[in-house]
């Protein structure tokens, strides 16, 4: 009963004291399921967990070739249960704090430059409504470093011409303002009035900025698909998704001496270190360019 009790303590804290989106409860309440069901039918209840059953978890998870990324997020989650735990004066400290987060290997995703921007946004014929659209959605995401959820959730209360500024509601329902460039935002307004103008939404979508012809909010798999053949009819032979226009636009803020903490506001990081990763990307870019250009590098 342990289990329960305290799971469903777990949810409570995590809607109302964490204000986390429904999303993010189901992903933490499974991290908690993945500790439960290895150390429960020993009879191990949420107060008994001891550092040598959470390495034992590991080794499990290993062997069943789960991804670091993944074991480092339920260890992440169970750090979270038993901060809660600690809160409750259920135990005394965390026994998730003992264990170190399994190294992840590093791993620079592909970035676009400038002129593959053009030359994705070169295969939308905007003489027809869905193309015109989807040109525009590359140039917003990637001018302003949008995650694919939050592009499709964007509301036209959210648009903020005077200021040039987007309202944007990233994940765990945080709100965050992001500057828009003039010629995006030009973009964005144009497709409002002679495109979306034209669409009847469906009961629901009336706020929605981006629609598909039908009159329903794009879906995160629809943007996927439309990039993907945009990436191929421009011949870009890089591993391309949506989300490598934001990480493009971040490449491009920090190469060119933006502050870190400044792209990690823009992105709407919770954590520093996570926006690190593009300091990371530069350092490849100085090496690839002193090897491009230096001339002992060419022995």
């Amino acid at each position: 009963m342990d289990w329960t009790r305290h799971i469903r303590d777990f949810e409570t804290y995590l809607r109302l004291e964490r204000n986390l989106s429904d999303n993010s409860v189901q992903a933490y309440l499974h991290d908690v399921a993945q500790l439960r069901s290895f150390v429960e039918p020993m009879g191990v209840e949420p107060q008994d967990v001891t550092e040598q059953h959470l390495k034992d978890l590991l080794v499990q998870l290993n062997e069943a070739h789960i991804a670091i990324t993944t074991q480092c997020r339920i260890i992440s989650g169970l750090r979270t249960f038993y901060k809660m735990l600690v809160i409750n004066d259920v135990v005394p400290s965390s026994v998730a704090e003992l264990i170190e987060l399994p190294t992840k290997p590093k791993h620079l995703p592909d970035v676009l430059t400038d002129q593959d921007i053009l030359a994705l946004q070169s295969t939308f014929d905007r003489s027809f409504p869905g193309p015109a659209r989807n040109y525009v959605i590359i140039e917003v995401m990637y001018g302003c470093g949008l995650r694919v959820s939050e592009l499709c959730n964007l509301k036209l209360s959210n648009i903020y011409p005077d200021e040039e500024m987007l309202q944007v509601i990233g994940k765990g329902d945080k709100e965050r303002w992001v500057p828009i460039n003039a010629h995006a935002l030009k973009l964005l307004l144009d497709y409002t009035f002679s495109i979306r103008s034209k669409i009847q939404p469906q009961p629901g979508e009336e706020k929605y900025v981006f629609l598909n012809l039908r009159g329903h909010h794009l879906s995160r798999v629809a943007i996927f698909q439309f990039v993907k053949e945009a990436v191929e009819k421009a011949g870009i032979r890089k591993n391309i998704s949506p989300h490598s226009l934001r990480h493009s636009f971040a490449t491009e803020l920090v190469q060119n001496g933006a502050d870190l903490r400044a792209v990690q506001e823009m992105l709407g990081h919770e954590c520093l270190s996570t926006t690190e990763i593009y300091t990371h990307l530069t350092s490849q870019f100085l090496r690839d360019t002193i090897s491009t250009y230096h001339p002992h590098y060419k022995k």
